[in-house]
């Protein structure tokens, strides 16, 4: 949530996108290495953001929406992240806030399901 943790990561991230131009396709094992760290650790401290953000009910309901849909459990984290990070987020975000932002979030993103019957006319049938 503060602002030089930010910068930091963006510096971090700008120095390995020059790495990678630099070198190209030739990635030794140590590269490998120290980017599947990094991810690693930007991983945990986002956790770690949002278990300062998000209340203990808010959590648990947020991993098991991430057990059946994962992608929606991050867009879900991205916007509670980005609110916390402009401000907008004063205290913990209950269970209760939780759910009113799923529910804005699934009237904005809600697909319509269509279900057609295509009936198979026997053979016996004559309509003709």
């Amino acid at each position: 949530m503060d602002d030089p943790e930010l910068e930091a990561i963006r510096q971090r991230r700008m120095q390995e996108l020059m790495a990678q131009r630099g070198m190209g396709p030739q990635q030794n094992a140590g590269q490998q290495q120290a980017q599947e760290d990094a991810k690693r650790e930007a991983e945990e401290r986002r956790q770690m953001m949002l278990t300062q953000i998000l209340s203990i009910e808010a959590r648990e309901r947020l991993a098991r929406i991430a057990l059946v849909k994962p992608d929606k459990a991050r867009g879900v984290e991205d916007v509670i992240l980005r609110a916390a990070q402009m401000g907008q987020i004063s205290e913990k975000v209950s269970e209760e806030k939780l759910i009113s932002l799923l529910e804005q979030i699934n009237t904005q993103t809600s697909k319509q399901t269509k279900v057609t019957i295509q009936r198979r006319r026997s053979v016996l049938e004559d309509d003709d």
